[in-house]
């Protein structure tokens, strides 16, 4: 079964109320928000026009640990990334799947670690909807 790299829902809310919610339901799963980047803006003072689109770097520090003391080249994947989007009118809430990272690293037994923090993602994800 091939795992789809991302889970992306689509919300009814306004660009703002689900960034704010975005925060909400990291906090709410004891995770920390790291950094978030308005791509938008930021692409915007270099000329370059794009749809409403925020990045937020996201972390669980102990799962983190848990994460980097198998390998530390598991930090090329991290921290975990919820993308905010406007697409055609649209808005959407999108995380890349941490489970991948078993699959980059196939030789490491990082055992339910991977699923535990995906099911994580995908409830804030789902949280902010």
């Amino acid at each position: 079964m091939q795992i789809k790299f991302d889970y992306t829902v689509k919300t009814d809310k306004s660009f703002e109320q689900a960034a704010v919610d975005i925060r909400k339901a990291v906090e709410a799963k004891g995770w920390t928000v790291l950094q978030v980047y308005d791509m938008k803006e930021m692409l915007a003072v270099k000329g370059f026009e794009l749809s409403n689109l925020k990045l937020f770097e996201i972390c669980n520090a102990k799962q983190a640990y848990q994460f980097l003391k198998e390998d530390s080249l598991i930090s090329l994947c991290m921290p975990c990334r919820i993308s905010l989007y406007e697409k055609n009118g649209e808005i959407f809430i999108s995380g890349m799947r941490p489970v991948m990272i078993g699959e980059f690293f196939p030789d490491l037994d990082l055992g339910e670690l991977p699923l535990k923090v995906d099911e994580d993602l995908r409830g804030i994800v789902d949280k902010a909807k």
